[in-house]
């Protein structure tokens, strides 16, 4: 019983992390109301997207050990240190579709390290 019971509060939370996932259209709207000045990183919104792009790049790197460890070949080979500003990143979400904004921040930066970084075949 307490079996079941761990299962089903650990599906919950993935259940409830994935609904949680920032999508590339409200990434962009945050995005859109904050100033483009010093200021800017003492909001919350900007830490709050400081923080969705950190753990985006967190998950990928964490999917990336775990195909190479299960001898897959990884989505993308992205070095240790990916550099990426602002301006950057936005010009690269903006140039989604906006048919396609609706993907998670994690599966758009995703693509992109799989387009920067392809891993040799």
């Amino acid at each position: 019983m307490k079996k079941i019971a761990l299962v089903v509060g650990l599906a919950a939370t993935l259940f409830a992390t994935a609904a949680q996932a920032m999508t590339v259209q409200e990434f962009l709207t945050t995005a859109a109301g904050i100033p483009r000045n010093p200021t800017a990183l003492l909001r919350s919104d900007t830490r709050r997207l400081m923080g969705e792009v950190k753990d985006a790049f967190r998950t990928l790197r964490q999917e990336q050990q775990a195909a190479r460890g299960a001898g897959r070949a990884p989505a993308s080979c992205m070095p240790e240190r990916v550099p990426v500003n602002t301006n950057e990143l936005l010009a690269r979400f903006n140039a989604i579709p906006a048919a396609r904004r609706n993907i998670s921040v994690t599966r758009a930066i995703g693509e992109w390290m799989a387009e920067r970084y392809p891993c040799p075949r």
